[in-house]
């Protein structure tokens, strides 16, 4: 299935089962992208991306033929859409060969079209802006989703800006309370107390998935066990000044 229109939406392609796609029927109907086509034939999703040059490809890791890797493998390049990974394999493994692929997002199954579409629309947003601006997103996305804080959840979204805050500006750590949260809330058209709380169950639903091993290893260091986890605060700390040594 699969149809060209001469516009100058975002042109969106979707590698997945077509039957009972709620998915697919919500692109189909979406005003914000052109939807171009779909299969679940990772032999067809290749030559359909060749052919039709799609600007963003969602795509399940599990498809006949060709999984999702292998049809990134084959699609690698310059003109490589946006990938977007939506799966209901949620090993950490796959998300970080993912990455490593070049994606830019990996969401676990069930998500909503909504959500799933803000995540693109913020993706090719940036991307219109400053590079170095779009690379910081990239990198704090990478660590959110290795150390297990779906992309879904209010508090991923207030910890990524906080990330970038203190990036920054690192002294605003010690004003968490009275600059920090008060900054995000206005940014969200919400109050800090919801900030504060949004992060707090970010982290709490990330220490649930057991994946604390992940964040030791990005870090190099054995900083958290099972039973400690880091406050807000202490999170945001860690993270932005990674990735102000890293440049």
């Amino acid at each position: 299935m699969e149809k060209v229109k001469e516009n100058k939406l975002p042109r969106v392609y979707i590698a997945d089962n077509t039957e009972d796609n709620s998915l697919i029927e919500y692109f189909q109907n979406s005003d914000q992208f052109d939807f171009v086509g779909a299969s679940f034939d990772g032999m067809k999703v290749v030559e359909d991306v060749e052919k039709l040059k799609p600007d963003i490809l969602i795509t399940e890791v599990m498809l006949s033929n060709l999984d999702g890797f292998a049809v990134l493998e084959k699609i690698k390049g310059a003109n490589m859409p946006k990938v977007f990974f939506v799966s209901n394999l949620s090993h950490s493994g796959f998300v970080t060969k993912a990455i490593q692929l070049g994606a830019s997002y990996f969401m676990l199954k069930p998500i909503s079209a909504e959500n799933l579409e803000n995540r693109i629309l913020e993706v090719i947003n940036n991307g219109r802006g400053n590079g170095e601006s779009k690379q910081l997103d990239e990198k704090i996305s990478n660590i959110f989703i290795s150390i297990g804080i779906p992309a879904h959840i209010k508090g991923y979204q207030f910890l990524r800006e906080a990330v970038k805050l203190a990036v920054e500006e690192p002294e605003i750590i010690g004003s968490i309370t009275k600059k920090l949260y008060p900054t995000i809330a206005e940014r969200f058209e919400t109050s800090s107390s919801k900030v504060e709380r949004g992060m707090r169950h970010a982290i709490e639903v990330a220490w649930n998935r057991g994946k604390i091993e992940n964040i030791n290893n990005i870090f190099g260091l054995k900083i958290y066990n099972r039973n400690e986890k880091p406050t807000n605060g202490e999170l945001i700390a860690l993270i932005a000044d990674k990735m102000i040594m890293d440049g």
